[in-house]
């Protein structure tokens, strides 16, 4: 497997990033969705700085993904694609994107104005965006909760576009992201 990108491939910097990516938000979203209801106490501060430490995790390989995406450029198409699919398949994947940085600064946007201090997992401490502002906390805790719901929403069109394009178009979309697959042509 190549380490860039290729014509008709994904190399395996994007695919691990990819992968890399959606465990990380798989496990925030599941961890930011129990977390509101833990009892105050220690536990519950440790799981936020867990929660926010990997948010801005999320944000640096996105920062890291679009970067290398500059760099190695993404494969073309599958042939046959039609016009109107890749137009759709690049509004997802820039909406996606914009997603993966506005959900985290949505949330450091917060934990700001909400005059909480910051530390990346510990080992050194997050300058804050803003000053305590009750307002403003308010307005990033609502824009980080419908933020995350519209990338919910896109996650599952991208899941099932692939899906589709994998059982229902046989073609090559799902394929190029995991290399391991079979196409479903070359199973029958």
């Amino acid at each position: 497997m190549p380490i860039r990108n290729k014509p008709d491939q994904w190399g395996v910097i994007s695919i691990g990033l990819h992968w890399l990516t959606l465990l990380l938000i798989l496990g925030l979203a599941s961890v930011g969705l129990l977390m509101v209801e833990l009892p105050l106490g220690t536990f519950k501060v440790q799981v936020y700085a867990l929660h926010k430490s990997f948010g801005l995790t999320v944000l640096a390989l996105t920062l890291l993904r679009l970067g290398w995406r500059l760099v190695a450029s993404a494969p073309a198409p599958v042939a046959g694609t039609p016009r109107w699919q890749d137009a759709i398949a690049k509004i997802t994947h820039g909406g996606l994107y914009a997603l993966l940085v506005a959900v985290p600064l949505s949330g450091w946007l917060f934990n700001s104005a909400a005059g909480f201090p910051l530390h990346w997992f510990g080992l050194f401490k997050v300058p804050s965006l803003h000053a305590y502002d009750s307002d403003i906390k308010a307005f990033a805790h609502s824009a980080h909760v419908s933020l995350f719901y519209a990338m919910a929403a896109l996650l599952v069109l991208h899941a099932a576009a692939a899906l589709f394009h994998h059982y229902r178009l046989h073609d090559r979309t799902l394929v190029r992201m995991l290399p391991l697959m079979k196409n479903r042509t070359e199973e029958t």
